[in-house]
């Protein structure tokens, strides 16, 4: 499987976040930090705080933080809500897309299955199991 940029960069977003998770970031920092395009981390910020993963604030000290502990944040979850306009091949796309082997194909039933095992597996693990450590620290 491969995971959109979107994704991607949500995932190292939420990563930092959650290394420090009473922390208010914003978003030009989170760029500056992870070297990704601020405009795009803005945008991945926007869905995130619509579904209520965080919460924003905005003025002087404003930012945005986990709206939840990086412990109570499955990362199936998470893909599913930042994958949730890209379906895997395009016969998964809510309309249906424009396959033309639409009720011979067998290839189908088995993407289904690979994607929920990959899903599965993901929802074995949260946020607080890959977050990242402070910067300068190792692990013990």
């Amino acid at each position: 499987m491969k995971l959109t940029l979107f994704t991607d960069y949500g995932l190292r977003m939420l990563m930092r976040m959650a290394s420090d998770p009473a922390r208010m970031y914003s978003t030009s920092e989170l760029a500056n930090e992870l070297k990704l395009s601020r405009n795009h981390l803005s945008k991945i910020m926007q869905q995130l705080a619509r579904v209520g993963i965080v919460t924003t604030q905005r003025g002087g000290g404003g930012g945005a933080r986990l709206a939840k502990s990086p412990d109570q944040l499955v990362l199936g979850e998470l893909v599913r809500l930042l994958e949730e306009d890209h379906p895997l091949v395009e016969c998964f796309a809510k309309d249906g897309g424009a396959c033309t082997l639409d009720g011979q194909c067998r290839l189908k039933a088995r993407l289904r299955r690979a994607e929920a095992a990959f899903l599965a597996d993901l929802d074995n693990s949260t946020l607080a199991d890959i977050a990242l450590r402070p910067i300068g620290k190792r692990p013990e």
